[in-house]
């Protein structure tokens, strides 16, 4: 083993624990995430995103600009459970890295052969032939998808640029994808850290406006390749089919519209499991005055029978199911009613999350997909009502079968009450709060017991 190696090895801490649960957008609550390249794996999804952070003072970074110093994994078997792996690629740990320059953007990560191969962009810490450092594109190679990830002395000969993607296509060969200025493309030697090819630039993409981020996959014979585009003022989803991964390609449509809050990037995966397609992408709700502090989010994806892709609209309520006992975050919504706002807790730390704030009579949030595997007694609120206030719950509907009426007492702060509940038969529920009178009343969460 080299030093480089060993010393990687002893210096990896696996950090494993459950950061949310939920299936709530976004996903990952603990850190800002962008980015996701998400691939199935062993039964299990694995989210391999960039890692967002503030920037630290006192470094010589450009200011207001992206921040990225390593990169986690994340996995889970539910869409509903993520559970963090740690650290697994630092720019402290890369020979090749300019451990000083924070960008290590866009990941991607792949296996062939049982073997795990990371790969990542970031500046170079020597200049190449043309004088400039630059992006370059590394491998790191781990025996489980969790890691340990070992880096490969040197970036790949021949690549400059960003965002890598891999496809292994059926007949076993694997294909390289990346941006700068242009997608482009290569085919991969069998040691998956080569070149097979010279990068060509992908055709009949559009001119005008960055593009970026390139995720290709195949279905049904059809090859999809997906990429942020900027056509007019911040990036959104757009695609290009084609016959064979080097295509040609045709553009095709739009996947996912620009963000109405403004998000400047949106970077994206799709995946099959267990027989839905979903795509991941990400948005700066943790973060709205400031797009460069991201997170990840889900949503379903679909497919036209003649294989074009059905625009997703991006939701606050995300994929997978609840669990009646676990809290319940409402303002993750899957439709509200006017009167209901959500807020958040805590502006100074967005990480605590948000609120739902029912202002008048009949303000109404709906939350869909909750399991109730057992039946339940008791209806548990966290909330705050300076002047108290009723509130009901209801199932399926905002006009559906009672489940609880709650009178609130005044509170001056956070607090935690129960009520009784109706009869709830098990099974999987859409749950209803509205707000009985005009008394403004929070919720922070909900829970059955």
């Amino acid at each position: 083993m080299n030093n480089n190696k060993l010393s990687f090895t002893l210096g990896f801490i696996l950090t494993l624990f459950v950061v949310n649960s939920g299936a709530q957008n976004p996903i990952i609550r603990d850190q800002f995430s962008a980015d996701p390249t998400a691939r199935v794996i062993n039964g299990k999804v694995y989210v391999f995103p960039s890692h967002d952070i503030p920037t630290p003072p006192d470094k010589n970074l450009r200011e207001n600009w992206f921040c990225m110093p390593d990169y986690h994994v994340f996995s889970s078997e539910n869409l509903s459970d993520w559970a963090d792996h740690g650290v697994i690629v630092s720019q402290n740990k890369v020979p090749w890295v300019d451990s000083t320059s924070y960008s290590m953007w866009a990941p991607d990560c792949i296996e062939k052969n049982g073997k795990y191969y990371f790969y990542f962009p970031a500046n170079k810490n020597v200049a190449g032939p043309n004088g400039r450092k630059g992006f370059g594109i590394g491998v790191a190679i781990a025996d489980k998808p969790e890691g340990p990830y070992v880096p490969q002395e040197n970036a790949i000969e021949g690549v400059f640029g960003i965002d890598p993607n891999i496809l292994i296509d059926k007949d076993g060969q694997a294909y390289l994808y990346y941006s700068m200025r242009h997608i482009f493309v290569a085919k991969l030697k069998d040691n998956m850290a080569e070149l097979a090819s010279e990068p060509v630039a992908i055709a009949n993409l559009p001119e005008k406006g960055l593009k970026e981020g390139p995720f290709v996959f195949e279905r049904k014979g059809k090859y999809y390749l997906t990429f942020p585009h900027v056509e007019n003022n911040t990036e959104r989803l757009e695609y290009a089919m084609g016959d064979s991964p080097m295509g040609p390609f045709t553009m095709t449509g739009v996947i996912m519209d620009e963000s109405e809050t403004g998000c400047w990037t949106n970077h994206h995966s799709m995946i099959d499991y267990k027989g839905q397609w979903y795509l991941f992408y990400h948005h700066n709700d943790y973060s709205p005055d400031f797009d460069k502090n991201r997170s990840v989010c889900i949503d379903s994806l679909f497919f036209n029978a003649d294989g074009t892709i059905k625009k997703v609209i991006p939701t606050k309520r995300g994929v997978g199911l609840s669990y009646a006992g676990s809290p319940i975050q409402i303002d993750r919504y899957s439709a509200i009613g006017e009167g209901a706002t959500v807020e958040f807790i805590d502006s100074l730390n967005t990480f605590e999350g948000w609120k739902t704030v029912f202002d008048g009579s009949n303000a109404w949030v709906k939350y869909n997909a909750v399991e109730f595997s057992k039946k339940v007694k008791t209806l548990e609120l966290k909330v705050l009502a300076q002047s108290g206030g009723s509130i009901e719950v209801r199932s399926e509907k905002l006009d559906g079968p009672l489940v609880a009426k709650v009178e609130i007492p005044k509170t001056s702060g956070w607090k935690t009450i129960d009520a009784k509940t109706l009869k709830i038969e098990p099974g999987i529920h859409n749950v209803v709060v509205s707000s009985v009178n005009d008394a403004p009343v929070e919720i922070d969460w909900i829970r059955f017991k």
